[in-house]
């Protein structure tokens, strides 16, 4: 087991914000998890780093941190139906989409260029473009950094909502994630869902000229989508999307539509348990902010990005407390206007 260190996590957290582990390990190897666990018992409750792009890090962070850096891509089984992948939780999630796409297993197309780890995928359980990661995963291999043991998790036990899991509803500490299986569908048909999808003209124009469209074609589609609203953080610091979309009853978006016809919302397909997904709408919390004045303002050393109002940028030297001073304004002036309270996406680490 390396020894802990102290690490400077500036360059290890996309928003850019300065900060420092006192006590911090690399985690390279599956060897280390029970050496990780007595550490846990020893330091307390650690936090967990993958890819660092979705957490609002303090400039001190006292508790124990361990850093993710696993790699490793396996084809485990393969049948008419599905493709059975495993990557390590460290690996880099675009990087391991454009890899399987290179191997010939479709499927994971659609989520292409969101920043972060594999083994961070499923905490959030990201999704984009009429995809979520637990319509696409088998299984999630996880070591209980509390009782010292690894554990295999199905979809079903992992308790996925919209950008929600066990995982991030589990106490701090608890879950160290190892590595992630996913069953990728064969044969493959694209999800085209969404109209800036279908109306990319790498997507459309197929269609109108009668020619399949390939995954490659929605790999390549997404990622021109992506680039064209969302600031690369390696030139802008940000986090990705700052705030969920909210999930709102039928009733209370009838209401909204009748003050504002043109407010951006669709039917919700994934929401939390009990409630039926044909009630319930999700509403785009980046035309909420934009109608609210914020796209593209700047508050001192932060700011919402000019083209995607979903998007809080660090132009440089921003603390936590910046970033805390901002996303509360925003989310103030939401509320006051159409009643409804945006939830931060990214974690709040102190």
């Amino acid at each position: 087991m390396a020894p802990l260190t102290c690490l400077e996590l500036g360059r290890f957290n996309t928003l850019g914000l300065k900060s420092q582990a006192a006590r911090a390990v690399r985690f390279t190897d599956r060897s280390q998890l029970p050496a990780l666990t007595q550490l846990a018992a020893q330091h307390g409750p650690a936090f967990v780093l993958g890819g660092g792009s979705n957490i609002v890090l303090e400039a001190q962070l006292q508790r124990l941190l361990i850093k993710v850096e696993t790699r490793g891509v396996r084809l485990i089984h393969e049948d008419e139906q599905h493709w059975l992948v495993e990557a390590e939780a460290g690996e880099n999630w675009h990087d391991f989409v454009r890899y399987c796409l290179k191997e010939g297993w479709w499927g994971l197309e659609n989520l292409a260029l969101i920043p972060g780890t594999v083994g961070a995928a499923p905490v959030q359980n990201i999704g984009a473009y009429g995809i979520e990661l637990d319509q696409r995963l088998h299984s999630v291999l996880a070591w209980n950094l509390t009782e010292g043991r690894l554990v295999e998790m199905e979809g079903n036990d992992c308790g996925f909502a919209y950008r929600d899991s066990l995982f991030k509803r589990a106490p701090l500490g608890r879950w160290l994630i190892v590595a992630v299986r996913f069953r990728l569908p064969r044969p493959w048909n694209p999800v085209l869902e969404y109209p800036d999808l279908r109306k990319h003209p790498r997507i459309c124009g197929r269609d109108a000229g009668g020619v399949a469209v390939t995954a490659d074609d929605v790999f390549e589609a997404v990622c021109e989508i992506r680039r064209s609203k969302l600031p690369d953080p390696a030139v802008l610091s940000n986090a990705g999307s700052f705030f969920k979309n909210p999930i709102v009853p039928a009733a209370q978006y009838q209401s909204l539509v009748q003050r504002f016809p043109s407010l951006v919302a669709y039917p919700a397909n994934h929401v939390s348990p009990g409630h039926a997904a044909s009630a319930h709408y999700k509403l785009a919390a980046g035309w909420l902010i934009d109608q609210c004045g914020w796209k593209g303002k700047r508050l001192g050393p932060v700011g919402v990005h000019e083209r995607q109002a979903l998007v809080l940028v660090n132009y440089g030297g921003a603390t936590a407390e910046d970033i805390r001073s901002l996303s509360q304004a925003i989310r103030q002036d939401v509320y006051d206007r159409f009643g409804v309270l945006l939830e931060q996406e990214p974690v709040a680490v102190a």
